[in-house]
């Protein structure tokens, strides 16, 4: 799944004018690069057992790619276990073959009508490269983040220059605007830390 890029425009310019001083209608497009992070750092392994690491397994059957989530229920016994059980008995093989194709480092078993995933311990080189790659992901947020933030001040000192806007506007504007964009760094840093945390906790 892409971030969310500086083509994905809510409205005209003309749009943007109207809304100009009330920038949480913008807001949609700023709640998306979270979201996207979170569901990109929710997907990876810990050393804990959680149902988000098979958000991104796609299951060949009916004809058609689905979710886990749309196949089955999955629990989590104990900490070190995934216990996914499919609403049609029928399609246990499949949900098996798509963890499998998915390649990220599960390994289900099959358990009568359930599938059974053992998660093996990490070692501390695991969780150190795992932090790493949570870096990456949430620095890529930051700078979808960045990339908002430069087209609508863009669009601000187009509007002061075409006249729809007084200098004072800009200002008042531009001061708006940091203080949303510092909102969301700071949602950003806070999931990339408690995720961080989560990692290195034994």
């Amino acid at each position: 799944m892409r971030l969310p890029c500086l083509g994905d425009r809510i409205g005209s310019p003309l749009h943007w004018m109207n809304l100009i001083m009330n920038l949480s209608d913008h807001k949609p497009r700023f709640d998306n690069v979270v979201a996207h992070l979170k569901k990109e750092l929710g997907a990876l392994r810990t050393g804990r057992a959680n149902p988000a690491v098979l958000d991104t397994v796609k299951v060949e059957t009916y004809g058609s790619m689905m979710d886990i989530k749309s196949l089955a229920s999955v629990s989590v016994p104990d900490a070190a276990t995934l216990m996914i059980e499919p609403w049609d008995a029928s399609v246990v093989k499949d949900i098996e073959k798509g963890i499998i194709a998915a390649n990220i480092g599960l390994n289900p078993t099959v358990d009568g009508k359930r599938i059974r995933i053992s998660l093996p311990k990490m070692t501390e080189e695991n969780r150190k490269d795992l932090v790493k790659v949570v870096g990456h992901k949430a620095e890529e947020a930051k700078v979808s983040l960045r990339g908002l933030r430069e087209e609508l001040r863009n669009e601000i000192i187009e509007a002061e220059r075409d006249g729809k806007m007084s200098e004072d506007g800009r200002f008042r504007a531009q001061d708006e605007l940091e203080k949303l964009v510092k909102s969301y760094m700071e949602q950003l840093e806070k999931i990339e830390e408690e995720k961080e945390k989560d990692i290195m906790t034994i």
